[in-house]
């Protein structure tokens, strides 16, 4: 862990962008900035802890999201929509999922033209080990104090449904 920097250098550019004349947009520029980089501070933790598994945080979640379907498997571009990445980017994945055995391409029974991906024993195996990592590692303590941590969610939750992440179906979830 890098030494902490003798001053907050987000609360310094909002300084700077008030002095340079953008004071009324140095807000926006500090919540932007803020997010950026408590991301990299969360990713950093995360990819850390999955390391020592040969994982990056994209191949453990495409893992995870197929042990938590029924089959343990779904075809790529449902995976693809769920977890809200490019195809391209699920197939770079799978690759390296299915050159390491931990998931393998199979036909889809109904849609020759679609193919599933399929987790294996060992991509099970994994996933699980993984994730006790995480939760005891990261998710247990994901550095703030836990009555904060709802309003966090709740504040994030708002800012993508403003941005049209998802459709809230006008049934209030949990955070909104």
């Amino acid at each position: 862990m890098p030494s902490p920097l003798p001053l907050d250098p987000i609360e310094e550019a909002h300084r700077q962008w008030t002095d340079h004349g953008w004071g009324a947009v140095a807000d926006g520029m500090a919540a932007v900035t803020s997010v950026v980089r408590a991301q990299q501070i969360m990713m950093a933790r995360v990819e850390e802890t999955l390391k020592p598994f040969g994982l990056t945080f994209s191949r453990y979640e495409l893992l995870t999201l197929l042990t938590f379907t029924r089959s343990g498997a779904l075809p790529m571009a449902k995976a693809s929509a769920r977890l809200q990445v490019h195809p391209t980017s699920v197939t770079n994945a799978v690759d390296r999922l299915e050159k390491a055995g931990l998931v393998r391409r199979v036909p889809h029974p109904t849609d020759r033209r679609a193919t599933l991906v399929e987790i294996t024993d060992a991509g099970r195996d994994l996933s699980r080990r993984a994730t006790e990592a995480l939760n005891a590692a990261v998710f247990a303590d994901p550095g703030l104090a836990p009555d904060k941590i709802d309003t966090l969610i709740r504040i994030l939750t708002e800012l993508r449904v403003r941005a049209g992440d998802f459709d809230t179906g006008e049934q209030p979830g949990k955070w909104h």
